[in-house]
């Protein structure tokens, strides 16, 4: 039997899962990290396509004209389905656009919420595709409601994912097949 210390620590097989654990220790945790991290991306890029989807619906139940204090509380409701996560950040930017038949799309107005947020040129002339329905149908009726929500994600830990840009942008045709104006005070 030896006496030396180190031939003995060298040959006792006790240390061995502390030296696994150790091993594999970093990975576990990036591993755990990553799922919670990636669980609330999703679970904010579903918040922001609700935003934007709402937004767009609600704008386009409008009938000729929708005032300016009642755009400024659909943007407000925003704040309530983005809970439990922060709107720091969180850009809006609805429009309305004229559709020709060609497919050529003007801006009518837009309006924008949130620091940063942008509103689209007015006048400005672009063309959409006719790959969808929603395209086709717009194409035929003359009216679109856009939706366009902005939104910098920043994880709770940021040991995986640092932080992404999410977007969404929606598109509905207006209920009532006219044309909605914004304004203070809609007659």
């Amino acid at each position: 039997m030896s006496h030396n210390p180190f031939r003995r620590f060298l040959r006792d097989p006790r240390g061995v899962a502390a030296v696994e654990f150790a091993l594999i220790l970093p990975l576990l945790v990036t591993l755990y990290f990553g799922t919670v991290e990636s669980a609330s991306l999703y679970a904010v890029d579903r918040r922001v396509a609700t935003v934007a989807s709402a937004m767009a619906d609600l704008v386009s139940r409008e009938q000729k004209c929708i005032t300016t204090a009642k755009l400024e509380s659909y943007f407000n409701a925003a704040t309530g389905i983005m809970q439990p996560f922060s709107t720091t950040g969180l850009k809006q930017v609805v429009s309305f656009l004229q559709v020709s038949s060609a497919g050529t799309v003007t801006v009518k107005w837009s309006t924008p919420y949130g620091t940063g947020a942008t509103a689209r040129a007015l006048g400005t002339t672009t063309a959409i595709g006719t790959a969808t329905s929603i395209n086709t149908l717009a194409r035929t009726r003359g009216w679109l409601v856009a939706a366009e929500i902005q939104y910098p994600y920043q994880p709770l830990f940021g040991i995986v994912i640092k932080t992404i840009n999410l977007g969404h942008t929606e598109y509905f045709l207006p209920r009532y097949e006219e044309e909605i104006t914004t304004s203070a005070a809609c007659t």
